[in-house]
């Protein structure tokens, strides 16, 4: 295993970005950069061999610090979507920014994958780690608590991509961290990815209203074309007129998964049946939002080049379920103070 630090580009007030590359003994890599911790490559075979970069992103720090569509990024403190961009914590509510409509998507506009964090390199039992740490204010992006935040990357020897999050707050607060890394096992620059086959571990979802906030209603997938229960293409039902599909555009929901509270556990499956790319992906959390790039444009030109238009890739953003901090029914994302944040995120890649 072996670790590689580059210049990537500096900020505006001159500080330098710096890009980390994790490589495994297969030849597999993963790299990162100190701008927002983003994970801004994955490179990994086919059943031939041969090398592709699956994650959609792009060259240069400019665009990073735009990045409209949050490629790799550290989404925090809570990912996805607060109804009516207020939180509520201890009765007390907190105004956020409307920034999606009337409600707050993925704590914006002041994103942490805006801002330098610092890395530091690490070993560990699993494979070598990457540390990046960011303090959180009091108030910063509208929430309580002075928060500090740990966002670790391990590659591991059989090409496992571990994401751990650790977060303590002196207040109470919201702690509900995913990664919004885009998803193409072509490649980045391979076009639509609607051939490709997902399946999810999940019989259930949060049906959500017109501006994508769950009405508090948890749903049966079985007769509809969200159920991903059996491997199938994405293009398949993305079409139907199946009104939750067409409230979001195609698929942008949250799955209510499977498995046991807190245990780490296979969630999703993407396969690529021409390249033989195939990507599971594990967490300990309740739900993951499974998303095909619906609105994705051409905001920008991505790595190499590349041009990423409408459903070029897809995301597995696991989460605690959206505006959960208003639907007592629905597992808390709530950081009591001075307790623990930790939860953990696994991408593994193989051909088949």
């Amino acid at each position: 295993m072996a670790v590689q630090k580059e210049h990537f580009g500096n900020m505006p007030d001159g500080q330098e970005v710096f890009k980390y590359t994790l490589t495994n003994k297969e030849g597999v890599s993963a790299s990162f950069i100190t701008l927002g911790a983003v994970w801004v490559s994955m490179a990994v075979p086919d059943r031939e061999g041969r090398m592709a970069d699956v994650v959609l992103g792009y060259d240069d720090v400019e665009s990073y610090l735009q990045n409209p569509a949050h490629f790799g990024a550290p989404i925090g403190r809570n990912a996805n979507r607060i109804g009516g961009a207020v939180i509520t914590i201890d009765g007390v509510d907190y105004k956020l920014a409307a920034n999606n409509g009337p409600n707050n998507l993925h704590s914006g506009p002041d994103l942490y994958h805006a801002r330098l964090w610092e890395c530091r390199e690490a070993d560990s039992a699993e494979g070598d780690r990457l540390d990046f740490f960011l303090e959180s204010p009091d108030g910063d992006q509208g929430y309580p608590g002075n928060a500090k935040i740990c966002v670790s990357y391990t590659l591991t020897e059989d090409s496992r991509l571990l994401l751990d999050y650790h977060m303590v707050s002196d207040k109470d607060t919201v702690a509900n961290f995913t990664n919004h890394s885009y998803f193409n096992l072509a490649g980045h620059d391979s076009g639509e990815a609607l051939d490709q086959e997902v399946w999810l571990n999940a019989s259930a979802y949060t049906q959500a209203d017109a501006v994508s906030i769950p009405t508090g209603e948890i749903v049966p997938v079985a007769g509809t074309p969200m159920d991903f229960t059996q491997m199938k293409p994405i293009g398949r039902d993305i079409e139907d007129s199946f009104e939750d599909l067409r409230f979001g555009n195609g698929f942008d929901h949250n799955w209510v998964l499977d498995h046991a509270p807190g245990v780490l556990s296979l969630a999703a499956r993407a396969r690529d049946p021409k390249s033989g790319r195939t990507m599971e992906t594990y967490t300990d959390l309740p739900g993951v939002q499974f998303y095909t790039a619906n609105g994705l444009k051409d905001f920008m030109p991505g790595k190499g080049g590349a041009h990423y238009g409408r459903r070029h890739a897809y995301c597995f953003e696991t989460q605690y379920y959206p505006d959960a901090c208003h639907k007592p029914q629905f597992p808390s994302p709530i950081l009591k103070a001075g307790e623990e944040y930790k939860t953990r995120t696994v991408y593994r890649f193989y051909a088949e």
